[in-house]
């Protein structure tokens, strides 16, 4: 699909997103709580946001904060790991309480992932289940609940699909020790590829936030065991080059209004 190539694209940046509906997972902290407060205001009211996450402290106190800001945006929050087939589940019948009708535009944010055990080499990785649990959660689940939900919202006159898949420089480079992260990163960037590529009426997106001042940031300083990457990865922090949550969603933002991009691209945030 040739950048721009949809009926709704304007030829100038949109000012808002519409009377949409928009779920987010890994909502709970980070990037995706970052998000979640961010498109909050551009969405119009009518609009539900679906925030999506393991932790139930933190989704219902972010539910709190965006409920105090936004008059007329319905925030529905669910508790689910999505390393489970059951969290998916939950995840997609919870979606399917919002009428396809009532909404112009789908979004569909993959954000949950996690970094791995990165103390270790690919060599040390003998056990297959334990390769498994990390897949599920990072790959398998963002497949099965895309699916899910592209079929509880089928295409329709009116109705536009977007789906981002928070992706990583590390989808594209190979990093020592790092083996699970790259191997997943990689993975769900060819899987939101081919979905382009069988579905062009859906806008589709990775999008590579940079290095963010997060706590997967901190883990990966402490645990990373190859010593030359660390190094790296320790530079980055004590020369203040990490990015903030806000300045990354607010690129991607921009990236999603003004809709000019070619459906399954990698965009990273230093390309922008």
């Amino acid at each position: 699909m040739e950048a721009g190539n949809t009926s709704n694209v304007a030829s100038s940046e949109a000012k808002d997103f519409g009377k949409a509906f928009c779920i987010i997972t890994g909502a709970s902290k980070g990037f995706g709580r970052c998000l979640a407060k961010e498109i909050s205001p551009l969405l119009k009211p009518g609009s539900v946001l679906l925030l999506v996450a393991r932790s139930g402290d933190k989704l219902q106190e972010l539910e709190g904060d965006l409920s105090s800001q936004r008059d007329g945006l319905l925030i529905r929050s669910v508790v689910a790991d999505l390393g489970k087939k059951d969290g998916v589940e939950t995840v997609i019948r919870e979606a399917k309480k919002t009428p396809s009708s009532d909404i112009n535009n789908l979004f569909l944010f993959n954000n949950a992932a996690s970094l791995g055990d990165v103390s270790r080499y690919a060599r040390s990785f003998t056990d297959m289940d334990e390769v498994n649990e990390y897949l599920s959660m990072n790959v398998s689940s963002a497949l099965s609940l895309t699916a899910g939900i592209l079929q509880a919202f089928p295409a329709r006159v009116g109705l536009r699909h977007c789906v981002v898949n928070v992706s990583s420089l590390c989808a594209l480079q190979p990093f020592p020790s790092w083996v699970l992260y790259c191997m997943g990163k990689a993975a769900r960037n060819m899987m939101f590829r081919v979905l382009a590529k069988e579905e062009s009426e859906i806008r589709i997106l990775n999008y590579a936030p940079g290095p963010l001042d997060t706590d997967m940031q901190t883990h990966a300083r402490c645990d990373t065991a190859d010593d030359g990457f660390r190094t790296s990865i320790i530079a980055i922090h004590s020369e203040g080059r990490l990015l903030t949550c806000e300045e990354s969603v607010g690129k991607l933002l921009k990236v999603l209004l003004k809709d000019d991009y070619e459906s399954g691209a990698h965009l990273d945030f230093y390309d922008l």
